[in-house]
């Protein structure tokens, strides 16, 4: 079995040969601040999962359906900002873009713990969804400013494990914080947690988790590096050899006519790509946003047992995530990489109803189902810059993220919508099933990413 530092980074000769030490360099460097961002931004985006928990009982008028539709209108102001902010990472500087997004989402996302009715909390996720649009797709054109194709996918896994990273770090704290202001039975005695500056735990949900934005923002501006040339830490030579070799691997995939950004968004590949990943954002987001409310209408559990529980399925979506990226970028192969995990995650999904009643075979499910969800994204995304180069790439990958991610506006609305009618979750589950399905179908006849390829693909 593989060591953990085997999979998540590249192997490198022994002799540090000046292309494997910038390459070794620029994963040490540059890796571990993009995951450390990432994981602030997934918190702040899906903290709401946490939050609900007693903003429901606290504030009159929200319920599933509320929550289920503010959560996703996130996507919608996210829709609108992503493409300009990929081409500026392409055009610009990604230091200065991730600074401004970091520091303007931090406060964004404090501003919800203020939200008294449903409109204002449909406005500050929108707001939110601005304020944090461009970051995701600015991070993945960056890094294929430093790591070429072979490196790439490897790299893409280890900036995405964030997600499930956030999903273990953030439920603890958060239920912690929820604690503030409210009361408990324990042990047969009631017991107080007294408010703090006269906010209630749920504020302070939000409110805590946009800090470390802004801070990891400042930090960004000054520890990330836009290009190799503009590296003081590389030597000439590890600039020079990482310089070639990116751009040995551009000259190979543009061995075509290279496509203006306005084409590259016609190209079939890149709607059919877009389509799937809004199948397959419906279905993510609504697990993240509504797992904890499944799990306590299912089985009446208490908040500190759900968020014990809730950590599971990101463990196994960590390990997923970190084999797929090492061995795609071992095999060369993209396309089974991305649609073999998620055809298991939507098998899993579809048998958790059947599960009802037994918890451990529930957890079981969810677990299988969070794992297939997130490990085939690094698989997905290598796959634009497979038919594209520059400004394409960079503008595809906005779009693809953009328009999919209102998936995560769609999802958690039907899902929230459909328990709000019929007072199950079942029904929503399907569904979901259903839109994972059409992600794999895409993926399956796009024709991309096939172990075979390798000249650009068309």
């Amino acid at each position: 079995m593989q060591s953990e530092s085997s999979i998540s980074k590249p192997q490198f000769s022994r002799n540090f040969a000046p292309l494997d030490s910038a390459r070794r360099k620029a994963y040490t460097r540059l890796l571990p601040l993009l995951f450390l961002c990432y994981v602030a931004a997934y918190v702040d985006r899906v903290n709401v999962s946490i939050a609900k928990l007693t903003m429901t009982r606290e504030l009159p008028g929200f319920d599933n359906a509320v929550i289920g539709f503010g959560a996703g209108l996130f996507f919608w102001g996210y829709f609108l900002l992503e493409i300009p902010g990929s081409l500026l990472v392409e055009k610009w500087s990604a230091r200065s873009l991730i600074c401004r997004i970091m520091v303007v989402w931090g406060f964004a996302a404090a501003l919800t713990a203020f939200v008294k009715t449903p409109f204002q909390f449909y406005v500050a996720r929108f707001l939110l969804g601005l304020a944090e649009a461009g970051f995701f797709p600015g991070v993945i054109v960056y890094l294929t400013h430093w790591f070429p194709g072979r490196d790439r996918t490897r790299a893409l896994s280890c900036f995405l494990i964030a997600t499930p990273i956030a999903q273990l770090i953030s439920p603890k704290i958060s239920n912690a914080l929820l604690k503030i202001g409210t009361g408990d039975i324990i042990n047969g005695k009631a017991i107080y947690y007294p408010g703090l500056f006269g906010l209630k735990g749920w504020q302070w949900v939000y409110i805590y988790w946009g800090i470390p934005a802004v801070l990891l923002g400042i930090v960004a501006l000054f520890m990330l590096t836009d290009r190799p040339c503009e590296a003081n830490w590389l030597t000439a030579e590890e600039k020079g050899a990482l310089e070639t070799e990116l751009e040995k691997d551009r000259s190979t995939r543009a061995a075509t006519r290279r496509l203006t950004v306005l084409e590259a968004f016609q190209h079939p590949k890149v709607l059919l790509l877009t389509f799937a990943y809004f199948c397959s954002t419906a279905a993510n987001y609504s697990l993240e946003f509504f797992l904890p409310s499944i799990l306590q209408q299912w089985y009446s559990l208490t908040p500190n047992s759900i968020t014990s529980l809730v950590l599971l399925p990101p463990i196994l979506a960590l390990a997923g995530q970190l084999f797929v990226g090492w061995n795609a970028d071992q095999t060369k192969e993209r396309r089974l990489h991305a649609i073999v995990p998620i055809v298991i995650g939507l098998v899993a999904l579809g048998l958790t109803p059947l599960t009802r009643g037994h918890l451990a075979l529930t957890i079981a499910c969810f677990m299988a189902a969070a794992a297939g969800i997130k490990a085939y994204q690094p698989a997905f995304w290598s796959l634009p810059s497979l038919f594209l180069t520059g400004a394409a790439a960079a503008g595809s990958i906005g779009l693809i993220n953009s328009i999919g991610n209102l998936g995560g506006f769609l999802g958690p609305t039907i899902l929230g919508t459909l328990e709000k009618h019929t007072g199950s979750f079942v029904g929503g589950i399907y569904y979901l099933c259903a839109s994972m399905a059409i992600c794999a179908m895409i993926i399956a006849l796009i024709g991309v990413g096939h172990r075979e390829s390798s000249a650009i693909e068309n």
